[in-house]
């Protein structure tokens, strides 16, 4: 069971297993209401599960949340940003 935690202080969302990280998204604040996504890893071992998907999705739905825009930079980020549409919306262009 994969458990996605917020971790606001260090601007990520972590995935965990049985208490051990085994993903993580990182995003930086440009202004008052950018973010931008710089970051993507899952550990090989956790790769497939759609792990990293969740985890831009956290960052999406908290842009949603707190009204802010999102620039994927990290490759993983801008692909998942090129195949959903619901995403486009809140892309920072």
């Amino acid at each position: 069971m994969i458990q996605i935690k917020f971790e606001e202080e260090k601007d990520r969302f972590a995935a965990y297993s049985e208490g051990k990280e085994v993903g993580e998204v990182t995003f930086s604040k440009a202004g008052d209401k950018i973010l931008i996504i710089d970051h993507t890893f899952v550990d090989e071992e956790f790769r497939g599960q759609h792990i990293a998907n969740e985890l831009v999705k956290h960052v999406v739905d908290l842009a949603i949340e707190r009204d802010k825009k999102i620039m994927p930079l990290c490759p993983f980020a801008k692909k998942e940003f090129s195949r959903k549409p619901e995403y486009q919306a809140i892309e920072y262009k």
